[in-house]
This record gives structure tokens, C-alpha cells and sequence, in this order.
């Protein structure tokens, strides 16, 4: 076996034997996690990915390794965003909180299956077409110019989304939860799709469109197929923990979508600007740069919320 083979297999094995113990013992149906639940679910994952970090290390050496730690980090600030969107979905649709944990893991899986297969279309695509490269560059620079000016206040209603126009069209949508159950039956024994159905299908499409920026970006750090599966795959794996744990504090980061906006048009910058870096820059120097400035622009930005709302919190009080 090669090394990125043994790589696969270990990851593959991590993964299913890190579900089996999730659905096992940190998971139950219709229970409610604590926010102490949530800090050691995601303590688990972060500290999961950290461990296959330094396996990547060993096995592949700095330079991949590094790239995976960046490419998470990246993934990981982004998966941040995707849960603004994720609560404001269960508060448009009323999902019970007893129902929470369920309906984001089959919502997450279906997304990391859509993933995979957007990643394998995405490297075949540059393998064949090197210049997609700039196109990507070009709209990282597009979205995160967009994402930095762009009011969070400024929410769309999830009855609004194309998507949801669309199952409304094609399916017979009930406005009951079914006590839990996906599909339940009329008086004519006809079947009918309830919110939690619509739910699980919205959760894998938002993560499909925030997907749209994250492969590119990680593809902006690394080239290797290896980096860009194995990290996005862990950072979507703990949104669920980060949805109990952050569900609370959702405008305690304010900020942070500035600091994924700099980091995005950075990558961006660099996708486009790669023959002239390359002439100054070694590889292993950009990936450390790449690494160091996602850190500082994902930190800062949450300091800086932190900061900022403490600072509204001391005029309120003075008022």
C-alpha cells in the first residue's frame, strides 16, 4: 500500500468507528444535549482531528499535513457560518429540540455524501482543466468582497429558498413534525412529507451551497485530494456538537463573518497571483502563511465580536 492508501484507511476507519461511538453512546432519539454535552461532543471531534493531524504529520510528512490543519481550519470557520443558518431554519420550521440531534445527523451525513462527490467532480475538473483554477480565484475574491459588507441582520426567510419552493412543487409537504417521523399518512392513506423531511433536505442543501466557497478555498491551500476530503469531511463531521454549543451564543460572533471574508479573498488573491508567489515563495512557506493568517483572521474576528459586545453591554449599563 502507498502512503496516502494507508492514509485513506486509517481515515476511513477513524470515521466509522468515531459514528459508532457518536451514535452509540453520545446520541439517543429524542434527547436533548446540554450545552456540557455539546462541549465534550466537540471537544471529541476538534481533538479527533487534532490526532489525525499529527498521523498526517508521520505519515505524509509537514508540508500535507500543515494543508490538512489549514484546509480544517478553514472548513471549520466556515462550518461557524453554516449554523447561523442552521438555527435560523429550526426556528422557521419549529423543530422540537427533542428532535434536534437526529435531524442535523442525517442532515449532516446526506451533505458529507453530496460533498464527496462535489470534491471528486471539483479535482477532476482542475486535474483536466488547470485554468478553473482562476475562475475558482476569481469567485473567492467575489464572496468574500460580498461576505464582508453584507448585513447578518439581513436574514432570509427558509420559506423563501428556492429549494423549498421546489419540494413544495414535486412532494405533498405537511405542516405537522409527524411526532418525529419523516413521512406520515392522510385519511386517504396517501403519503405526506413533514417539516423534519423538508428540514433534513434543507440542512444537506445549505451545506452544499456554503460548500460552494469552502472546496474552492481549501483548494486554494492544498491540491492534494487527500487535504481537501480528510479535512472538510472532519470540520462538516462536528457541526452537530458546534450547533448545540453555539445555538446560544449566535450573536456573541458577529464579526467572525468579516474574518472568513479577509480570509476567503486572501485565498482568493493567492489562487490568482500563484506563478508570481511561486517565483518568491517555496510551497512550504505559503502553506504556513496560508495557515497563519486564517488563525489570525478567525481569532481576531472572535476576540473582536467579544470585545465589541462586552463594550455594548458597558454602555448599557451606564444608560
Amino acid at each position: 500500500m502507498t502512503k496516502d492508501q494507508i492514509v485513506y484507511a486509517v481515515f476511513g476507519l477513524v470515521i466509522a468507528i468515531a459514528l459508532s461511538i457518536d451514535l452509540g453512546f453520545l446520541s439517543k432519539k429524542s434527547s436533548i444535549i446540554t450545552i456540557r454535552q455539546a462541549l465534550k461532543q466537540t471537544f471529541f471531534w476538534v481533538m479527533l482531528a487534532l490526532a489525525f493531524f499529527g498521523f498526517m504529520w508521520f505519515e505524509e510528512g509537514q508540508e500535507l499535513a500543515i494543508q490538512y490543519l489549514s484546509g480544517y481550519l478553514m472548513e471549520w470557520s466556515l462550518s461557524v457560518d453554516n449554523i447561523f443558518v442552521f438555527i435560523l431554519i429550526f426556528d422557521a420550521f419549529k423543530v422540537k429540540e427533542k428532535n434536534y440531534s437526529r435531524v442535523l445527523l442525517i442532515g449532516i451525513l446526506a451533505a458529507i455524501i453530496f460533498r464527496i462527490i462535489f470534491i471528486t467532480l471539483g479535482v477532476a475538473l482542475v486535474a483536466k482543466f488547470a485554468w478553473v483554477l482562476y475562475i475558482f480565484g476569481v469567485f473567492l475574491v467575489y464572496t468574500g468582497y460580498k461576505m464582508f459588507f453584507t448585513n447578518e441582520g439581513e436574514s432570509v426567510d427558509p420559506h423563501e429558498y428556492k429549494i423549498y419552493k421546489l419540494l413544495k412543487k414535486v412532494l405533498p409537504l405537511s405542516s405537522s413534525d409527524g411526532d418525529g417521523k419523516f413521512v406520515i399518512r392522510d385519511h386517504n392513506n396517501k403519503p405526506l412529507y413533514t417539516s423534519l423531511f423538508v428540514v433534513v433536505v434543507l440542512l444537506a442543501a445549505i451545506d452544499l451551497v456554503f460548500a460552494l466557497d469552502s472546496i474552492p478555498a481549501v483548494m486554494g491551500i492544498s491540491r492534494s485530494s487527500l487535504v481537501i476530503y480528510t479535512s472538510n469531511i472532519f470540520a462538516v463531521l462536528g457541526l452537530r456538537s458546534l450547533f448545540f454549543l453555539l445555538r446560544g451564543a449566535v450573536n456573541e460572533f458577529e464579526h467572525l463573518q468579516q474574518g472568513i471574508a479577509i480570509v476567503l479573498v486572501f485565498i482568493g488573491v493567492k489562487m490568482l497571483g500563484e506563478h508570481y508567489i511561486n517565483i518568491w515563495m517555496d510551497k512550504n512557506s505559503q502553506v504556513i502563511l496560508s495557515l497563519l493568517v486564517i488563525i489570525f483572521c478567525i481569532t481576531g474576528s472572535i476576540l473582536y465580536s467579544i470585545f465589541v459586545n462586552k463594550q455594548k453591554l458597558a454602555k448599557q449599563k451606564e444608560s
